[in-house]
This record gives C-alpha cells, structure tokens and sequence, in this order.
C-alpha cells in the first residue's frame, strides 16, 4: 500500500514521524476520511472545504494547493488494489526539537495520507438496522473542527462497543448533538429533522447530501435544535457517514425505535432516502 509523507510516496510500512511530533504529543492537526467508488473520489471538494474550515480553526496554514491535493488522493487511489476506498488525509503542526505547548516558528507542517479497503455496512446489518446507546456530551466546545484529538469520541464509542451496539448517540443540555463517529437524523410525522450545524456537531458531508436530497425530492424536513424527548419518541433515527451513508438505527438504549408493527424495524423513510443517496451517489460517480 502506498502512502504519501511529507512530499514522498512510499510503502506505508517505511512511513515514519517524530515522536515529537505535534500530532502525537498535542493531537494537534486536523483530518478528513474521503470515500471512493470504483476509484473516483466522492464529494472531494467539499472534503477538502471542511479540511480548510479545520485548519483555519485551529490556525494552521494548509501546506498543499487544492490540485496537490487532488494529486496526492489520485495517487493513492491509483496504487491501492481496491476499487472501493477510503482516503485518510492528516495534517499536523509538525515536529518541533522541544516539548512546548505554544506554536513553534519554523516548522514544517506534517502531512499524511494513505488508503483502505472501504468497509460499507452489509445488506443484513442494512436490512435489520443497529442497536446504539446515548451518553452526555462531555467533548469540547468545538466539535465543528475535524481534528486529530479524538480521545473523548474514542470512550464514547467504546460505551456503544461496550453494550454490544454500533455507535453512542451525543446529549448536550437536553438535546441531541451527533455520534461518537457520526450524524444523527431524526423522522417524526412524516418529516426529517436535523441538529443545526454549529460548534456543537461536525459538519458532516453525507449530512449535506441528505438534506439536499430531501430538498431535492420534497422530503419534509428542518434544521433545528432536537430535545431528547423528541429523539426518544422518534418514529425513525439514522446514522450517517462517510462510511456507513444512510443506516437506520432501530434500537436506542435497548428499547425499540418506532410505535406498533414497525417498531424495532428500519422505516420507509430510512429505506426510500437510501435509495435516493445510492442514485445521487452513482450518478455523481458517472460524470
């Protein structure tokens, strides 16, 4: 497998960094986790817009041109043997000679990226839906940043593997904010409902493509803050990804989601939006 380092492509088993490394010791840089279809790179672009909202939050200069990055992801792609891939791209303060909390001068930005086999959810996981847990909120508040400290996300996750579930589901003040690893969507009366993109929650792309998705097919649907009781009397819930695109969540806290015969069953929305993201999708990937 090749990766990229610091301007070089190399097998990814001779990548190497600093353990002074700011990443390493800070967990300050930012990341994206791109997904490819048949080696075309899905929503590149925005990708590498919520990239630069990251590096410009945390005041990191991007070192790469957008056709250098559009190059570097073309190579990877090209040298990997999968056609369905997801992209890592990480970019780092860089390795100072000290310890030292405080930006250093002079030093060159890490940049890294390398490819996986894309692991998508099967039909049987699709077709019976997760199981999730719901926790308190207790990360930063600039969720909105896409950076490299995870470690509050990385327990909360670990709740979910813990229970025998998929993923947590985030509460902040009474209302839903997202995933440990996601976005979270509600359906109630026929109509979708999303938590507001601000510092509270990632920004996430399949999130984006959703709810032009609804718009596009007259979907009702709004943006606004979701109490947990709305959360916990939804007719529908869904995860969303990068990875993972739409998966319907059917079992929160242990309880069924959803009233009567459907209950603790993926629902009509769930399925009639997967089609319609599995159509955008394909459609994209042919131009």
């Amino acid at each position: 497998m090749t990766a990229y380092l610091n301007g070089q492509f190399l097998p990814i088993e001779e990548a190497r960094i600093s353990p002074l490394d700011r990443g390493f010791l800070f967990g300050d840089g930012a990341y994206e986790v791109i997904p490819v279809y048949s080696r075309h790179p899905f929503r590149l672009d925005e990708h590498f817009k919520r990239l630069q909202h990251t590096l410009d939050g945390i005041r990191l200069p991007n070192p790469l041109s957008l056709d250098d990055w559009r190059a570097v992801v073309a190579r990877v792609v090209r040298d990997s043997a999968s056609d369905d891939q997801s992209v890592y791209i990480q970019v780092t303060r860089g390795a100072d000679s000290r310890r030292d909390q405080a930006f250093p001068t002079g030093v060159a930005p890490t940049i890294f990226a390398f490819t996986a086999p894309l692991v998508a959810p099967s039909a049987a996981q699709r077709e019976a839906g997760i199981a999730v847990v719901s926790a308190p909120d207790n990360r930063w508040s600039r969720c909105d940043l896409k950076t490299v400290s995870l470690l509050a996300n990385v327990l909360l996750r670990q709740q979910a593997i813990d229970a025998g579930c998929v993923e947590t589901i985030m509460l902040r003040d009474g209302f839903l904010t997202e995933g440990a690893a996601s976005n979270i969507f509600v359906v109630k009366d026929g109509g979708l409902l999303a938590p507001p993109k601000d510092h509270r929650m990632l920004p996430g792309i399949t999130y984006d493509v959703v709810l032009e998705l609804a718009a596009r097919h007259g979907m009702p649907h709004e943006v606004r803050d979701i109490p947990e009781a709305e959360l916990r009397a939804a007719d529908e819930l869904w995860m969303t990804s990068s990875t993972k695109e739409i998966l319907p969540i059917t079992r929160l806290d242990g309880k069924p989601v959803g009233k009567g015969s459907v209950a603790g069953k993926p629902g009509p929305a769930a399925k009639q939006m997967y089609a319609w993201y599995c159509a955008f999708r394909d459609e994209v990937m042919r131009k």
